[in-house]
């Protein structure tokens, strides 16, 4: 899963599992958001890829938000990030320099919190993730057999700290005994500055794939982020809200699915340095306009 073929190829291969794309469209090229905002009352935006890589901001991405606001554009961020609390999503935009009110953020995270039910969860995190949003009886994930035996359900937040031991370990527990497994970034992979990470959704397919277990995707292309988005955009018409995102399996997609319009951003993200209309062309999942940036 290290480069962007294999990617696509995983992604295509669990197709089955992800929302349909309603139709093939003409994927048209413009140099900036700023040509369509006569079209768009609303750009939602990914941030992995398209704000930010990694830890670094990409050039001109805060000064683009504050100018669609200018323009009286509603700006969103939905985001598969389930690695830390809302607090945190806030705190990394504001250290990476993006200027975001908290009610323009929504998180996979958020989503997959409001599914959560009074039973025992086990819980994969990060080690600094002090888990103070799951309400509910929880214990924290390592390197004990026993402890995925016991717990009634398991809530993947993060893959940080996961590996493939610890994979095994799940996948032995729910084979003997299959409970829910909720995962809160349905992402394969991240942009990072010196590569692609894997993420929780690829780990949640690995499993899927492998047993019976009860396996629950939260975040694009999953309708549930999409839904908390659209809420929150009161009066606005699906087909005037665009997605931005860098992925054609998760932002473009799901956009699609729900009636959204939608923007691929090819200079930093999945596609970097790759021809997308090939991607698009065999995966039949089409934008309605492309960038470099936003």
């Amino acid at each position: 899963m290290k480069t962007t073929q294999a990617i696509f190829e995983r992604y295509e291969a669990i197709r089955p599992r992800l929302p349909l794309m309603k139709a093939l469209g003409t994927m048209n090229e413009i140099n900036s958001l700023n040509d369509i905002v006569n079209e768009v009352d609303a750009f939602v935006f990914d941030a992995f890829g398209v704000l930010n890589v990694g830890e670094t901001p990409i050039p001109g991405a805060g000064q683009r938000l504050q100018e669609l606001r200018e323009a009286g554009c509603a700006i969103r961020v939905l985001t598969n990030a389930a690695s830390y609390d809302k607090s945190g999503a806030i705190a990394k935009f504001r250290r990476l320099g993006l200027v975001l009110e908290d009610d323009e953020i929504i998180t996979s995270r958020d989503a997959t919190l409001g599914a959560l039910d009074r039973r025992h969860w086990g819980v994969i995190a990060a080690p600094e993730d002090k888990l103070d949003d799951v309400l509910y009886s929880k214990t924290r994930l390592a390197d004990a057999a026993k402890d995925y035996d016991a717990v009634e359900g398991f809530l993947f937040l993060s893959s940080i700290d996961w590996n493939d031991g610890r994979q095994l370990l799940l996948q032995a527990s729910l084979e003997n005994h299959p409970r829910p497994l909720l995962i809160a970034n349905a992402d394969l992979v991240a942009p990072r500055d010196d590569g692609f990470s894997l993420e929780p959704g690829y780990y949640g397919h690995q499993i899927a794939d492998r047993t019976g277990a009860e396996v629950r995707f939260f975040g694009k292309p999953f309708a549930e982020v999409f839904e908390m988005a659209q809420t929150s955009l009161s009066g606005v018409a699906p087909d005037r809200i665009a997605m931005c995102g860098d992925s054609l399996h998760t932002d473009i997609l799901g956009a699609a699915a729900m009636g959204w319009r939608s923007v691929l951003v090819t200079r930093d993200g999945l596609f970097a340095g790759h021809d997308v209309g090939v991607y698009a062309r065999d995966s039949g999942i089409t934008a309605d306009w492309k960038l470099a940036r936003i």
